[in-house]
């Protein structure tokens, strides 16, 4: 049986993925900046701090505030 045409060579490491900072960058911070928002009207929204008059940012986070851990009752 004669051996395939496309079989790799022996001894061949195929190249790393190379990818720029500059391009990830950009997006780091912009999650980083998305996950604080979402921490902070999870956590803190309706208590001291409170951005928003009423409780319908605390109603509608309520069982993710529980779910992480949060006080809020």
């Amino acid at each position: 049986m004669a051996e395939s045409a496309v079989s790799p060579a022996e001894g061949v490491n195929p190249a790393p993925l190379r990818i720029p900072v500059r391009q990830v960058v950009p997006w780091a911070v912009f999650a980083a900046v998305l996950g604080l928002v979402l921490i902070y009207f999870v956590g803190a929204e309706q208590g001291a701090t409170s951005l928003f008059s009423g409780t319908w940012v605390h109603e509608f986070t309520h069982d993710g505030r529980h779910l992480l851990g949060f006080p809020c009752h």
